[in-house]
């Protein structure tokens, strides 16, 4: 198994940090925005990261990814095998990547200062209103680690860099972050331009 990925991509990040959770050995190739490998220009029509090759198997979207590694790899279980509870944990995969994912895509990509501000405010805003899910369990909307986590943390981990600070009303958040990031796994999944991040 191959993955293509970016080392500053939180959507590249979310699928490293399934496989460190899983203890999934596979080659990594790391791909810049710019230079991409002929390999991944003849596998993926959309030339995007992160890019899994598992045999003649291509997938190119990250939730796709992530899904696939959870059900490939089955241990640890990354989503509930209820399937109203798992609908739930879809939801809010859906929800991460409509409201922070597009916020954080805007902040990296703004045209302008202005742009930057106002995406960077949303983003802020969006994590606020979500304090209180952080505050009830251990992780996001359960007592288990999962994909949302995997999906959550890439966008927490990045905040320093979006120039968002944490506050009073973001204590469950640090809370939450210094469980998530203290794991094992999650150190694995980090790059060395990851771990820059935070210095």
């Amino acid at each position: 198994m191959t993955l293509f990925s970016n080392p500053t991509c939180f959507y590249s990040h979310r699928a490293r940090l399934v496989m460190a959770e899983k203890s999934i050995s596979m080659e990594i190739v790391d791909v810049d925005g710019v230079n991409l490998p002929e390999d991944l220009l003849d596998l993926n029509p959309y030339h995007s990261v992160p890019t899994l090759v598992d045999r003649d198997l291509v997938l190119y979207d990250s939730r796709v990814i992530i899904e696939y590694l959870d059900e490939r790899f089955p241990h640890p279980p990354l989503m509930p095998v209820d399937p109203v509870t798992r609908a739930q944990f879809r939801l809010a995969l859906f929800r991460i990547e409509k409201d922070w994912y597009s916020q954080a895509e805007q902040i990296e990509n703004a045209a302008d200062k202005r742009q930057a501000t106002r995406a960077r405010k949303i983003l802020t805003e969006s994590i606020k209103a979500s304090a209180q899910v952080f505050s009830v369990r251990k992780f996001f909307l359960s007592d288990e680690f999962s994909l949302v986590d995997c999906s959550v943390a890439p966008i927490l981990w990045r905040l320093p860099v979006y120039g968002i600070e944490m506050d009073d009303d973001l204590k469950p958040v640090q809370q939450y972050m210094d469980e998530v990031f203290g794991r094992p796994s999650f150190q694995r999944s980090l790059t060395e331009l990851e771990q820059e991040m935070h210095q």
